[in-house]
């Protein structure tokens, strides 16, 4: 029994590793510009035969499907982090408003600071976007304090995610300069304008929280049989609860800082890589989340840029299309699993 769990652990990661290199393949080759794979190879080992291919390559296409790796699988593990720490299958950062309240942060900084001809910085919108993400996180556990009920505490968190949409809707629309009325395409979602700098910027910070969540494995591990069988593990229950909300807002908030709020990956992805691994050991689901989060995404904006080409279409109204029905499919699960 222990080594057919072993072999479907192997095979689901050879399952996640493979999607997300299929899909690096298509994202790349597939566009206005179709990119043969003799091209990618001779401009990968140097021989640049094509200008325009190599210019579309390298700074186009190769650092957004980087980007779009490393964010949706962010927002996966973040997403996960967010189950864990509410107990709740359809917590995630879109649905709690911790992605919008990261969103209306980096509007109000990028609106002031555009208006005053002053560059804004990869540095600065993390950091604008986290203050939003750990804003809106202050709210949803003070309703949690108030609120017993985990249905009520979602509503509450939809709640506080209209009202950050709302002001960052208003202060997108009242602005005069042209660049600041591009942000309107940002809070829609898109991995768009992806530069080398975004992606150096943007995996510092994953890599590191990645790190720090994979650390927790063990006490994640003991917290999901319950508060009181961890502290008799041992576990620090309040250091862990703290660290979860940080390394989750810190996740959420790249991901809004480099391409505004994204629906629904959060919350679908770790439930088809729990249905695909069959367990749910934070040391199986830290990585594959991660792997499943980037596959998802590299499929949904490889839609996102070719469904209606030469118009894009925003990330979050794909990633919707396939991520509500699984919402939809847990909640009925749960429900059929409280009648029986």
């Amino acid at each position: 029994m222990h080594k057919d769990r072993k072999y479907r652990y192997i095979l689901a990661f050879i399952f996640l590793v493979t999607g997300v290199l299929f899909f690096v393949v298509l994202n790349v080759c597939i566009g206005s510009v179709k990119i043969s794979l003799s091209d990618i190879l001779s401009n990968l080992s140097g021989q640049q035969s094509n200008m325009t291919v190599s210019r579309i390559l390298w700074n186009i296409r190769l650092p957004r499907t980087v980007s779009v790796m490393i964010l949706g699988g962010a927002l996966a593990l973040a997403g996960y982090l967010l189950q864990t720490f509410f107990h709740n299958p359809i917590a995630g950062p879109f649905v709690l408003g911790i992605s919008s309240g990261a969103k209306m942060v980096v509007a109000l900084v990028m609106v002031f600071l555009m208006g005053r001809a002053v560059k804004v910085t990869s540095a600065a919108m993390i950091i604008a976007a986290f203050t939003g993400a750990m804003l809106s996180m202050g709210f949803v556990l003070l309703l949690s304090r108030r609120i017993k009920g985990m249905s009520m505490l979602v509503v509450g968190g939809v709640m506080i995610g209209y009202i950050c949409s709302a002001v960052t809707e208003l202060v997108v629309t009242f602005a005069d300069d042209a660049d600041i009325v591009n942000l309107h395409n940002w809070s829609q979602g898109s991995f768009s304008g992806m530069t080398w700098e975004n992606v150096k910027v943007m995996s510092v910070v994953v890599f590191i929280t990645f790190v720090a969540v994979f650390i927790l494995s063990k006490p994640l591990s003991a917290y999901q049989l319950g508060e009181i069988y961890a502290q008799n593990m041992g576990v620090n229950i309040r250091l862990l609860r703290v660290s979860l909300v940080v390394l989750s807002s810190v996740l959420s908030a790249c991901v809004v800082a480099f391409a505004g709020p994204i629906s629904f990956v959060g919350i679908a992805t770790p439930h088809l890589v729990k249905k695909l691994l069959g367990t749910t050991k934070p040391l199986c689901m830290i990585p594959a989340c991660f792997l499943g989060g980037s596959v998802f995404c590299l499929f949904c904006d490889l839609l996102a840029r070719t469904m209606l080409a030469p118009t894009e279409l925003s990330i979050s109204t794909v990633t919707a299309v396939f991520g509500a029905p699984v919402v939809l499919w847990i909640m009925a699960k749960r429900k059929k699993e409280r009648a029986v």
